[in-house]
């Protein structure tokens, strides 16, 4: 995990941002969506990302970064890299069956992110993306930023996705 101090200037958020600030200012899944190479895109739902990432993984990628306190939500940076491994259909049935066999309970932010851990280790695991076209990539859109900090997409659809919970994609 230390190979991401290079990028502890970006700053994890809570929701989606129409465009990150220079701060960097946004949500896991976002930021795993430039560092995959991807232009940046808001991240409002699942269905948002690209095909080559894991719909279940990263629907409790979402639900982290949107439960986690701003302190706790900058322990996701590692995972960064890690959100594009989508698999076969069989595989990500035995991701989505591993989470919700541990998810209907009341766990800590630490607890969560083990069950992420677990979720990854199944099937297909990402390709690492060298540190340096990662730091490029997350710097080119902080460049392209106009404003000094992102600005929240949607927030009323954020704070609804947290009052209802997650849910199920089949």
């Amino acid at each position: 995990m230390d190979s991401f101090d290079h990028i502890l200037n970006w700053k994890l958020k809570h929701g989606s941002h129409v465009f990150p600030g220079r701060d960097g200012g946004t949500c896991l899944n976002e930021a795993a969506v430039v560092a995959a190479g991807f232009p940046y895109r808001p991240v409002r739902t699942v269905g948002d990302m690209p095909g080559c990432f894991s719909r279940p993984i990263c629907h409790l990628a979402m639900h982290l970064n949107d439960e986690a306190s701003d302190e706790e939500r900058q322990l996701l940076l590692p995972f960064v890299t890690r959100l594009a491994c989508a698999d076969t259909a069989e595989v990500e049935r035995r991701r989505q069956a591993y989470i919700d066999s541990l998810m209907p309970y009341r766990l800590s932010f630490r607890e969560h992110l083990e069950i992420l851990e677990g979720a990854l280790a199944i099937g297909r695991q990402a390709d690492p993306f060298p540190s340096e076209e990662v730091m490029t990539r997350l710097g080119a859109v902080q460049q392209a930023a106009t404003m000094a900090t992102s600005v929240a997409d949607y927030a009323v659809f954020s704070q609804t996705k947290t009052w209802f919970g997650p849910f199920h994609q089949d």
